[in-house]
């Protein structure tokens, strides 16, 4: 994605925000601006059009803000990059801090009405539900290991075959990057009102083997670029 087309994206999915207030609307443009999943996930097509997205530890909802911006972009004709986004997307999100599913609601039911959903709740208590599409994006390792087995079990039960389960990962074999990106995370979950006695975190390999014993063909994507992170996004399909 070319730069002048990512800063065209960053307006129009951060400009919701602007009415729920100064510190939402420059978050959201920071997490999007610097976070490289988000063009990743625009640069690499693996979202079929109209699929049913359940974003677990979903924040104010910048994944539904950035793909349904990218969709807006691209049927006024402004998008000049391939591939095309997808279109027709519908998200339901779950996320522990209510107040910021509230916040994203806010934001984007005005624009988008039920296409985005937004509720507070613990993921590992939920019911799934159907979805076409999972996302955990940077948040599996605030769960212990054995709550992440249960999580990874109610996730491929409730994904049918073709299904996408999307998450980010940091992998504890990055040395220095790894720490790195532990001491920014630990900080980061701290402002936003967390409080965690340590992370969960795996090494590349064994989330691997974690995902693709439950059935999952799963493909590993770097996703440092532009930061000295250790971070990872795991793409895994049912076969």
């Amino acid at each position: 994605m070319h730069n002048s087309l990512k800063k065209r994206l960053l307006d129009f999915a951060t400009g919701p925000y602007r009415p729920t207030g100064r510190f939402n609307y420059h978050w959201a443009r920071g997490k999007l601006r610097g976070d490289p999943i988000f063009a990743a996930l625009l640069n690499h097509p693996i979202l079929p059009d109209g699929a049913r997205i359940l974003d677990l530890g979903c924040g104010r909802g910048l994944l539904a803000a950035w793909l349904l911006g990218a969709e807006r972009l691209a049927a006024q004709g402004e998008w000049s990059d391939a591939p095309t986004p997808p279109a027709g997307l519908h998200f339901r999100g779950v996320e522990l801090m209510e107040r910021e599913a509230i916040c994203g609601n806010q934001a984007l039911q005005p624009l988008y009405g039920e296409r985005v959903q937004l509720s507070g709740g613990d993921m590992r208590e939920i019911e799934l539900g159907d979805a076409d599409v999972i996302a955990i994006l940077d948040v599996l390792h605030y769960v212990p290991y054995a709550e992440q087995d249960r999580m990874l079990d109610k996730i491929r039960a409730a994904l049918h075959t073709g299904g996408l389960f999307v998450t980010r990962v940091g992998n504890a074999d990055g040395g220095l990057r790894f720490a790195f990106s532990q001491a920014v995370d630990a900080c980061m979950s701290f402002a936003q009102g967390h409080r965690l006695e340590r992370m969960w975190c795996r090494p590349l390999g064994e989330w691997m083997r974690a995902l693709e014993a439950r059935g999952f063909a799963t493909e590993a994507v770097p996703m440092s670029n532009g930061t000295p992170f250790a971070n990872v996004m795991l793409v895994s399909r049912v076969a």
